[in-house]
């Protein structure tokens, strides 16, 4: 019998306190290979501490110093410990092969993927970050703040509508991709963890923007981004 993983994901003030794109990946891979799992919820100020103490391995910052990053997760059916939204996606589907989040060996390719789309969102990451620190206590706002403003320099809200307009021309092209399938999944009618990177990002949006901002997003390319987000979270089971 399979025993309990467990997550470590980041607080804020919404209700049920997911947001962050990151730690929902592993918590949709989670849910849809059926797998046993707790969250432990930890303040984003407190994330370098809370990982510390847990013996996990930190990040390189740009500038060389350690960061902790959150998703981190325990697996005590084989003692590892794993940090990395993506390395745990990889650690799950060849310790758990069931339901595959990279059929058809195509992992090499969704990685890749994931960084194809990363570099389609972080030009107009932004106006999403000021909206993230509306949803932290305040001690873990002014973490964000000062840990993300190194790699994302402030004022974060200058430049409010040319945002938006790079956001959308990155979901344009987004769509493309997933128009040259034809079908609902990006590998045409096979569901994977490309199909979950997506969602996860727009989960974040959902969560953290004002709801005239995500009926915004919502609207763009005949409603594919909302309905995405529906589909993946029904496909894991968190619907």
């Amino acid at each position: 019998m399979t025993q309990t993983l467990v997550l470590y994901d980041t607080l804020s003030n919404l209700p049920g306190n997911n947001w962050s794109p990151n730690p929902a990946k592993p918590r949709f891979i989670l849910s849809y290979k059926g797998l046993p799992f707790v969250t432990v919820w930890v303040e984003y100020s407190d994330i370098s501490i809370a990982m510390k103490a847990i013996g996990a391995k930190p990040n390189k910052r740009s500038d060389g110093t350690d960061v902790y990053p959150v998703p981190v997760l325990s697996d005590p059916n084989t003692g590892a410990l794993i940090t990395d939204s993506l390395e745990i996606a990889s650690y799950l589907e060849k310790t758990y092969p069931e339901k595959a989040i990279f059929p058809n060996n195509s992992e090499s390719l969704i990685r890749e993927f994931d960084s194809a789309h990363s570099r389609l969102i972080i030009p107009a990451i932004k106006s999403i970050f000021a909206r993230s620190t509306e949803i932290l206590s305040p001690a873990s706002a002014k973490f964000f703040i000062g840990v993300r403003s190194i790699d994302v320099p402030l004022p974060w809200d200058a430049t409010y509508g040319e945002d938006w307009a790079l956001l959308e021309k990155g979901y344009n092209t987004a769509y493309e991709w997933y128009q040259k399938t034809d079908e609902k999944w990006f590998m045409g009618d096979t569901f994977s963890y490309a199909d979950i990177i997506v969602a996860c990002r727009l989960l974040w949006f959902k969560r953290v923007l004002k709801e005239d901002e995500w009926v915004r997003i919502s609207s763009w390319n005949g409603g594919k981004w909302a309905q995405l987000l529906t589909d993946v979270e029904k496909e894991c089971k968190l619907a």
